[in-house]
């Protein structure tokens, strides 16, 4: 079917930059730069396929060729954005480095838009069934299992008691930065993340003297159990 006089066709990649055609990867990495700029810059209800097709200098055609709905995009876009911000460091201590990567995700839910705009595309994937998968396994899922690599070699260094299991880790420190991210009862601070992982590391660090410490009051307890008990029958 062709189209009629009057009705306008999509310009291709090539007619919009005015040059041969691009090789693939640029052009989807032209569509993902331009799409979290836009995202960053002006939010999802400003974010179109048309604005980022028209930025990218690439067809609408080509991409929902690579995807299947705007939030879909929304959500590449947003991870290309932020991916070097969230970087997970491993300088070989743990606690250093929880505490890096930690306050680097609360500054940039607090003070850049990403905040706002991760708040949204949360929101929005609850109605969204292409956003809600794209969301879990190109950010939740690979964010999470950074963590959970740096947990696991912060055991195998002996930082960590082997017990734990390191998705529970994550859930309590990145879990209660979302919580105040979602629900604003309380701020989300540089402050919280410090006092996060110094709050779970006093309890999970793999420390002889806190087991000696431990023991030294199961038996101060013990003592005090005899010393009543005695009292009783004297």
């Amino acid at each position: 079917m062709t189209s009629s006089p009057t009705e306008p066709t999509e310009p291709t990649d090539s007619a919009r930059r005015g040059r041969g055609r691009r090789p693939a990867d640029e052009v989807r990495r032209d569509i993902l730069q331009a799409a979290g700029n836009l995202l960053l810059t002006e939010g999802m209800a400003a974010f179109t396929i048309e604005r980022v097709a028209q930025t990218a200098g690439a067809s609408k055609t080509t991409i929902y060729k690579w995807w299947p709905s705007k939030g879909a995009l929304a959500l590449d876009g947003y991870f290309v954005a932020v991916e070097q911000t969230l970087a997970f460091p491993d300088t070989g201590d743990i606690t250093a480095d929880l505490t890096s990567q930690l306050r680097a995700f609360v500054r940039l839910m607090t003070r850049t838009p990403a905040g706002r705009l991760l708040a949204e595309l949360i929101g929005q994937a609850q109605t969204d069934p292409d956003l809600a998968a794209a969301f879990s396994e190109h950010y939740s899922l690979a964010r999470r299992r950074l963590a959970v690599e740096a947990v696991e070699r912060a055991q195998e260094r002996g930082q960590i008691r082997r017990e734990v299991d390191p998705r529970t880790v994550v859930d309590q420190l990145w879990g209660a930065c979302y919580n105040r991210l979602l629900v604003p009862d309380e701020p989300l601070t540089d402050a919280f993340a410090i006092a996060l992982v110094d709050n779970l590391m006093n309890g999970l660090r793999a420390r002889q003297d806190v087991r000696e410490r431990a023991l030294g009051g199961r038996a101060a307890d013990s003592g005090a159990v005899e010393g009543a008990q005695g009292w009783r029958t004297a």
